[in-house]
């Protein structure tokens, strides 16, 4: 059988003409939908979607880039076929990758298809009319969504922080509670690290977490094969070994308490950036640790230098073949705690509460009568927290309720005294002298009202507020409106891969396929349209409604 593919021209891309060249018939059968206009942000799909099975060419050096193909019977034509829009590998394909990401199709070439590929093609395309219906959560890199169950939680640390390689003692921390720093770098694992950690367990997370702290945990995988750390466990299978970093990361996450839907960074150290096969290596294993992260409800963070693997992040941020982790945090030893004005990185990428910097190395600094030796670090950016316990008080018993009001269902009851482990605290309907609801962490609410936090009329330190982030996929920027609707005014852009901090979701004015707004925690609303939540239809937990 003959399939279409199409090629940008040789002369006009070095790559493709290897890719061409390279073209023997191996595909990986994919879906795609043709749209009307040249905007994908403002063309619309002609009538019912048309389907086609479409391949990439194996071996190609342009690994992850889609090329498209016809499925044999099925007619190519007209304007419409300037833009594509794909969908993920044999499976539930990504609504915002059939969206979204859009290739342009410059020429054709045929290219002989193999049976076994064909075959596939075929049922892909018989697939495609349940896949409007049912497209799973998740989209494609470089935008991966992350799947947060009903208990997560994510928060920032804005301000001062510092990484050390042993966690302090409790005592240290309290007597460094007289320092400017708030935030702190805790090496929870990995085949790299070097540190003894005899102190780090979770009951002085939790401990610490009460005296007001932020966790930056920072789990120090498989380094480049080129790394200037001879001696260290390098990368060999990427994107097996990324994505079992991610679990191994996950699961010393939990150890110690720590909430899912925090932020875990991967420490990438400096490495050879002349070696373009070492560089390849270091992005496939950030992206899979990108992946396996988001998929288990995690925010994705990396710590690199900002010389290597920060440049070559950024170089690929629009990527679609890499997936693009939600946090920066780069080593630059100048002294300057400047989130901004990073040399090679533009200041519009990782540009809402998605960067730390570690501006000074290795020194030794006392408070409270106590010497650490320490790395200072500048933060605005996702960090981690654990569960805080507080008891149920007032009446006889308590209800839990599926959301954060008394017109939602009650799930649970609690008796007074018992024991509740809370992962955030959000607005909701006033009870008494509170309009502050508690989130537990296995997904219900609690009015704030009955339980033994330090207030019963606002919200309570050390509790975070409940946030939902996730990236922006608008390619020229994310309008920030006064209300849930294109009629309010904008108030403020978010660029390309900034990540929207999601408070709650409410009905507003429909975007493309849907008519739901999410409101941020800074008070304005963004259409849902171009969030990278699991939905582009209707509401997504665990955001609950406003």
């Amino acid at each position: 059988m003959v399939a279409r593919t199409a090629l940008t021209p040789g002369s006009a891309n070095p790559r493709c003409r290897s890719a061409a060249r390279s073209a023997g018939g191996a595909f990986i059968v994919r879906v795609v939908a043709y749209w009307t206009g040249s905007n994908p942000k403002t063309s619309r799909m002609r009538g019912s979607p048309s389907w086609y099975a479409t391949g990439k060419i194996a071996g190609s050096p342009a690994e992850g880039e889609t090329t498209a193909t016809r499925s044999p019977g099925l007619g190519l034509g007209g304007t419409r076929m300037r833009q594509k829009l794909t969908g993920r590998d044999l499976g539930p394909w990504p609504r915002r990758q059939r969206r979204r990401n859009v290739t342009t199709i410059c020429c054709q070439r045929e290219v002989a298809m193999p049976r076994s590929a064909l075959r596939l093609a075929t049922a892909s395309v018989a697939a495609a009319a349940l896949l409007l219906a049912t497209a799973g959560a998740g989209s494609a890199e470089p935008t991966t969504t992350v799947s947060y169950p009903a208990g997560a939680n994510t928060t920032y640390h804005q301000g001062s922080a510092f990484d050390t390689c042993d966690a302090p003692s409790l005592s240290a921390m309290q007597a460094w509670g007289a320092s400017p720093y708030r935030g702190v770098g805790v090496y929870i694992g990995g085949p790299n690290r070097t540190c003894g950690q005899a102190n780090l367990t979770a009951g002085w997370v939790l401990s610490v977490a009460h005296l007001g702290w932020r966790f930056i945990p920072v789990y120090m995988g498989r380094q480049a094969p080129c790394s200037d750390r001879v001696s260290s466990v390098k990368i060999t299978a990427a994107s097996a070994q990324g994505t079992a970093s991610a679990q191994d990361a996950i699961a010393k996450a939990r150890a110690l308490g720590l909430i899912t839907g925090g932020a875990i960074y991967g420490d990438m150290e400096n490495y050879d950036t002349t070696d373009t096969s070492c560089r390849t290596a270091v992005l496939r294993y950030l992206s899979a640790w990108t992946k396996e992260l988001h998929r288990q409800g995690w925010v994705a963070g990396v710590y690199a230098n900002l010389s290597s693997g920060a440049q070559h992040l950024s170089g690929v941020y629009t990527s679609t073949a890499y997936a693009r982790p939600d946090a920066l945090w780069i080593a630059r030893w100048d002294g300057s705690t400047s989130l901004t004005g990073w040399s090679g990185i533009a200041d519009g990428k990782w540009a809402d509460h998605q960067r730390g910097k570690q501006y000074r190395g290795d020194h030794t600094e006392t408070y409270g009568g106590v010497t650490l030796n320490i790395d200072s670090d500048y933060f605005n950016g996702p960090v981690a927290l654990p569960g805080f316990y507080y008891t149920v008080e007032g009446p006889s018993s308590v209800n839990a309720r599926s959301g954060p009001s008394t017109v939602y269902g009650v799930v649970a009851s609690y008796a007074r005294g018992a024991t509740l482990r809370l992962s955030c605290q959000a607005p909701g309907a006033k009870v008494s002298t509170t309009s502050v609801w508690d989130k537990l962490t296995n997904g219900s609410y609690v009015s704030d009202y009955y339980v033994s936090t330090p207030s019963n009329t606002g919200y309570s330190s050390p509790l975070p507020r409940c946030r939902y982030p996730y990236q922006t996929t608008a390619a020229d920027g994310l309008s920030e409106r006064a209300g849930p609707g294109t009629s309010y005014p904008v108030v403020r852009t978010l660029r390309n891969g900034s990540l929207a901090w999601v408070v709650c979701q409410r009905a507003g004015s429909k975007v493309g396929t849907t008519s739901v707004w999410n409101r941020l925690d800074d008070g304005n609303y963004v259409t849902d349209y171009y969030v990278a939540t699991t939905s582009n239809t209707t509401y997504t937990r665990p955001a609950p409604r406003c």
